[in-house]
C-alpha cells in the first residue's frame, strides 16, 4: 500500500512547481502582502481554526512573513496586511466560527504586533475568505487597488495562510483585475513559498468530524503554490535583499 509520503512524491512529480529565486533592489517598486497572519490561525490553541499543537509549516511562515515585514520596513516600502475578522452572528460556511472582532483571535500573531505602529503599514480587516473582495467599499471603491495606485507598486509579494485558499483566493483575483488593467500599474505578483502555509486535517482525523474534509497540510500547500502559479503568478523559494 502506498503510504502519504510516496503519493506525495508522486503528486510532486505530476505536477511540479519550478520556484524561482528573487533579488529586490533599492528602486524597486514592490509592496508585502500580508493575509491573515492572526492568531486565529497561526497560534497554538486560539481558536477553532488554529492549530492544537506546534507546527514546523506554519511555525516557518510566522517566521518568514516576520522577517520580510521587517525588511520592507527598515526600507520604508509599502506593506499591507488583511487580518481575518468576523461578526459573532455573521457565519462563514463551511468554517465553524473563527477570528471574532474583539478576540485576541482577530490580532496579528506576537511576531507582527509591531506592524501596528509602523507608518509604512497598512492594516485592513476582512470578513470573507478573499482579501480583494473584502477590500470593497460600499461606495464602490477598493481599498487594496487604491494602495496600489496610491504607492504606484508594479510588484506584490505575498505570504500568509492559508495558501490553497485564501493566499490563493486572493492571488487569483488579484491576477484577473491585473489582466484587464483594473489594477495599475501592478505587473507581477509573486508568491513566496516559504512565507506561505496551510493547515493539517488528516482523512482520520476528518472522517470523525461532521462536514469536515480531508486537508493533509503539505499536499494541499503544494497544490496551492500549482495553482497559483497555473493563474500566471510566480512562486520564489528565495527571497534577497541588494543593499
Amino acid at each position: 500500500m502506498a503510504t502519504d509520503e510516496t503519493i506525495f512524491d508522486h503528486l510532486k512529480k505530476e505536477i511540479p512547481v519550478d520556484e524561482e529565486s528573487l533579488l529586490l533592489k533599492p528602486d524597486s517598486s514592490v509592496g508585502l502582502v500580508i493575509v491573515d497572519v492572526v492568531n486565529g490561525f497561526c497560534t497554538v490553541g486560539s481558536g477553532n481554526m488554529a492549530p492544537t499543537k506546534p507546527n514546523e509549516q506554519i511555525s516557518k511562515m510566522v517566521e518568514e512573513s516576520a522577517r520580510l515585514a521587517r525588511e520592507f520596513c527598515d526600507r520604508n516600502w509599502p506593506v499591507f496586511a488583511f487580518l481575518d475578522s468576523h461578526l459573532p452572528d455573521v457565519p462563514e460556511i463551511p468554517y465553524p466560527p473563527h477570528c471574532i472582532i474583539g478576540t485576541q483571535e482577530a490580532e496579528l500573531v506576537p511576531a507582527l504586533q509591531w506592524l501596528e505602529k509602523e507608518s509604512c503599514a497598512t492594516l485592513m480587516r476582512k470578513d470573507c475568505i478573499n482579501g480583494f473582495v473584502g477590500s470593497m467599499e460600499k461606495d464602490g471603491s477598493n481599498k487594496f487597488v487604491d494602495w496600489v495606485k496610491e504607492k504606484q507598486i508594479e510588484v506584490i509579494v505575498v505570504v500568509g495562510i492559508c495558501t490553497d485558499i485564501c493566499v490563493f483566493d486572493f492571488v487569483a483575483t488579484v491576477l484577473s483585475a491585473r489582466n484587464h488593467s483594473v489594477i495599475p500599474p501592478l505587473e507581477d505578483v509573486i508568491v513566496y513559498s516559504r512565507g506561505c502555509a496551510t493547515y493539517d486535517l488528516p482523512l482520520h482525523v476528518a472522517k470523525d468530524i461532521k462536514g469536515a474534509q480531508a486537508h493533509p497540510q503539505e499536499m494541499m500547500h503544494h497544490v496551492g503554490l500549482y495553482m497559483a502559479k497555473g493563474r500566471g503568478a510566480k512562486v520564489v523559494s528565495q527571497i534577497s535583499f541588494d543593499p
